[in-house]
């Protein structure tokens, strides 16, 4: 029976041993041949290396063929266990300087395994990073291929096949008890025998885009004659993903313009007009263009998707304002959904203030043109929400705001227009989704965010949305100084900080002291801590340090009231308060009544404290660039200059810290999205992955492959301009298939 693609892998791992067939499987999880295949190299060395040692840097990838001139056993006691324990020590000749190597071993019989493959004598191939100790280079986490050193007499044909490649040797990634080696002769070995592999591009498309053939461009990938190939191969898997995932948005995009939508073009324009006419400013130049943006939008027949980008305090809840008035003057809703109490609260009351006497159309208080505004929370209890959800139905309610409560099955809008969601990054695609399908036809939308974030920046390159942005400066903002507080180097500076805080009320300001937990290990509803990919360089077995326990509000409350901030005026606020209490308390801090808030992250967005001045962010390495970027946004916004303090006991050089010296650095919210991009990579495309998850694209990054991007889409398009169904390209049409469902499952999964 032919080998294909789909075979499972134990057809080509041949005389492996059931441990190692079993490493590949769950390991590295692949499952059958083209997963293998598709298993592409992570770097390549040059072959020149193989056979000489020179110009060493530490930390450079070696792989070279060399001698064991010497070997050592010894034998020590755990300190941890208070064991004993082994250490075998070898010294590698190679064409140039020796170099150390390192084994440990828990038992007699691991240590005298290692001792025989590093017997004098043995020679072999030796793969690890270059280290310096004690005046000696090292091979570091090494890995060998010992020549005759094999239980199934099979271990000289690996090591020639690594001294045959060509310039290029690839090395691939891995997991613990593989060695790349194992990779490449199970690569080998499956290109051999596959047969035909198949073609999803059609041959008009490779030629216009100048893209690589299929079965060249695995040829490339893994067996490469010069940089010229893998690079050429890398631009065909990376056009393919990305035409796939540009033709499944662009289907995505087309089935939504084909249901329609109701025209919104404002009717009489009353209600707008009258908020213009007392509005005591005016636009800035770049609120009236994005309004005739989306004026225009909320006119045609079909959806808008639109993503309002703008720094904190530039403007866009002012312009969505005006999109919901355009919409009620149409005869239809407006629903604005925000991620917490907190800032649908303070949403409503901006707004209620904003519209004053419009905001009580159809009451006596009312003027001639107006609309009722309503407010629905979680924390609301039967009786609370049994008006608003009357008024919701009936359509007397022009523009609702409210969390997570309006996406419940007992939540009906009579003509819902427009969803305005504010912070989009807070909801996935799927929650969207469950507020839009409660209109009779496809509701406009709008995305507000004041930080773009990894998805954000992926879905505005892979053409989901169209995009407006508020350049212009926020209005009355002071600088904000960011400073890092590094306790790992430096502990006894977190008593400088409670100092500076002290500084802070002594001077008539506030303070806010922000904490990624709310009492022990309970962390904010919603709120993941960042965790940073491995390093795909990273050594089986290196160690690596623990975080200390996350700070909590609770906590820190009661240790900063007993101690460095007696005396002062502490609050506290998180998402597990009642919602009278944290109302109550925000209106103490606004008040100028409470001199610390302790908080979560529920201040994120959407609290303006005008006497704020300074932050403290504990354990900031929790928390992504964005979120920190978006937490200093609440200080400064007096005129008055912001101070704001990212204490972390991450290491230096860390990834960690990084990002925090990238926060620390800038302002400039659209330069740190990118930052967040790079670091973090970009979330899942197509649903609603968050918080530094491994990316769902497999060979596309989204800045680095920009171009490629933006040329796989205009090959989307011309495609799905001639037939939508790509009956003419039936290999795309099934990769395209494979992915809607794909992403058809995870919503059915998590809904």
């Amino acid at each position: 029976m032919a080998i294909t693609f789909d075979s499972p892998l134990t057809a080509v791992l041949g005389a492996a041993k059931p441990a190692q067939r079993k490493k590949f499987e769950d390991g590295l999880g692949l499952r059958t041949v083209g997963d293998l295949l598709r298993h592409f190299p992570r770097r390549y060395l040059e072959t020149g290396s193989l056979t000489r040692v020179s110009d060493l840097r530490i930390g450079q990838l070696l792989c070279v063929v060399g001698e064991i001139a010497g070997s050592t056993t010894h034998r020590y006691t755990d300190r941890r266990t208070g064991r004993p324990a082994y250490r075998v020590e070898a010294t590698l000749r190679t064409g140039g300087p020796s170099l150390t190597m390192t084994f440990f071993a828990k038992t007699a019989h691991m240590a005298e395994w290692h001792a025989s493959r590093v017997a004098i004598g043995n020679r072999g191939v030796f793969l690890g990073k270059a280290g310096r100790f004690r005046d000696q280079w090292q091979l570091t986490n090494p890995q060998l291929s010992i020549f005759g050193m094999t239980d199934d007499g099979d271990e000289d044909s690996a090591v020639q096949e690594v001294l045959e490649f060509g310039a290029l040797y690839p090395i691939y990634p891995l997991t613990k008890g593989l060695q790349t080696w194992d990779v490449a002769r199970a690569v080998k070995f499956a290109r051999e025998v596959v047969g035909e592999v198949p073609e999803v591009l059609p041959a008009p498309v490779r030629e216009e885009y100048d893209v690589a053939g299929i079965a060249d461009a695995y040829e490339w990938v893994h067996r490469p004659e010069d940089r010229e190939q893998v690079a050429r191969a890398h631009h065909r898997f990376r056009f393919e993903e990305a035409l796939v995932t540009q033709l499944v948005l662009g289907r995505r995009r087309r089935a939504v313009r084909e249901q329609g939508a109701t025209v919104r073009d404002g009717g009489d324009g009353a209600v707008l007009a009258a908020f213009d006419e007392r509005m005591p400013f005016e636009l800035t130049a770049g609120q009236a263009s994005v309004g005739k943006e989306i004026d225009h939008d909320l006119a045609q027949p079909h959806p808008m998707n639109r993503l309002l980008q703008g720094e904190v305090g530039s403007g866009k809840t002012l312009v969505a304002l005006r999109a919901m008035l355009r919409v009620v003057d149409s005869g239809g809703q407006a629903a604005l959904l925000a991620p917490t109490e907190v800032l649908a609260q303070q949403h409503y009351r901006s707004i209620v203030t904003m519209l004053g006497e419009l905001a009580e159309g159809g009451t006596i208080f009312g003027s001639g043109a107006g609309t009722r505004v309503e407010l629905l929370t979680g924390s609301m209890n039967k009786s609370q929400r049994t008006g608003p959800l009357s008024r919701i139905a009936s359509g007397e309610a022009g523009i609702v705001i409210g969390t997570h409560a309006l996406l419940q099955d007992n939540v009906f809008f009579a003509d819902l227009g427009l969803v305005v969601v504010d912070e989009q990054h807070r909801f996935g695609v799927e929650q969207r989704a469950a507020l839009t399908d409660k209109a009779a036809s496809p509701p406009h939308l709008l995305v507000m965010t004041a930080t773009p974030i990894p998805r954000t920046v992926a879905m505005t390159v892979f053409g989901d949305l169209e995009t407006s942005t508020l350049t212009e400066l926020p209005a009355g903002r002071a600088p904000i100084q960011t400073n890092l507080v590094p306790l790992a180097e430096q502990p006894a500076w977190l008593a400088r900080v409670w100092e500076r805080v002290r500084e802070e009320v002594g001077k008539g300001h506030q303070v806010y002291v922000v904490c990624p937990r709310i009492s022990g290990d309970e962390a904010e509803a919603g709120q993941v801590d960042v965790v940073d990919l491995p390093d795909d360089d990273a050594g089986e077995g290196e160690e690596v340090r623990p975080r200390p326990p996350a700070a909590a509000v609770e906590d820190v409350v009661q240790r900063l009231s007993s101690g460095a901030l007696e005396g002062l005026r502490i609050g506290r606020l998180h998402g597990r308060l009642p919602a009278d209490e944290k109302d109550a308390t925000m209106r103490a801090f606004a008040a100028g009544d409470i001199d610390v808030l302790v908080s979560t992250t529920v201040i994120e967005v959407g609290v303006d404290v005008a006497n704020a001045t300074a932050m403290v962010i504990l354990d900031a390495d929790r928390f992504g660039v964005s979120q920190l970027h978006q937490l200093r946004g609440r200080v400064g916004r007096g005129g008055l200059p912001g101070l704001c303090l990212l204490v972390t006991h991450a290491d230096a050089e860390s990834p960690a810290r990084e990002r925090l010296d990238a926060v620390a650095a800038t302002t400039d919210g659209f330069a740190l999205s990118r930052v967040d991009l790079e670091m973090r990579r970009e979330g899942d495309v197509l649903g609603a992955s968050q918080a530094g998850r491994r990316s769902s694209l497999v060979n596309l990054r989204v800045l680095r492959d920009e171009d490629t991007i933006l040329a796989a889409r205009e090959a989307a398009e011309g495609l799905l301009d001639v037939d939508t169904d790509l009956g003419q390209a039936p290999g795309l049409a099934a990769a395209v298939r494979d992915l809607e469902l794909s992403q058809q499952a995870e919503f059915v999964d998590k809904s």
